[in-house]
């Protein structure tokens, strides 16, 4: 028998010694390891770059103008770019869906 295989009853064989609690855990944690984001969140750099005070002035004039006005949808900022929200989330797919050459004619 591989050691894979060896593992795998070794697992199963202490999952069934786990209270349902315990076994909830380790699903979760299974999933979390399974899953590429988690996969990727988790091995990718603390961030640890300054924030210039041009970037520290651009979010104080932004909490300034934020003070005197109404925040603006999103749905209403992608329309003014000719984007619908669905235009949005199909931007946000990894990978892009692939779409038809449209003629710029």
């Amino acid at each position: 028998m591989s050691s894979s295989m060896n593992n795998l009853g070794h697992a199963q064989q202490l999952l069934s010694h786990l209270a349902p609690a315990q076994v909830a855990a380790v699903v979760h944690l299974m999933e979390v390891m399974l899953d590429p984001v988690s996969r990727v969140l988790a091995s990718a750099p603390l961030e640890d770059e300054e924030i210039s005070e041009n970037e520290e002035r651009a979010v104080a004039e932004a909490r300034e103008w934020r003070k005197h006005n109404k925040p603006i949808p999103h749905e209403e900022v992608l329309a003014e770019l000719g984007l619908s929200m669905a235009d949005f989330e199909r931007m946000g797919q990894t990978p892009l869906p692939s779409e038809p050459l449209r003629s710029s004619h």
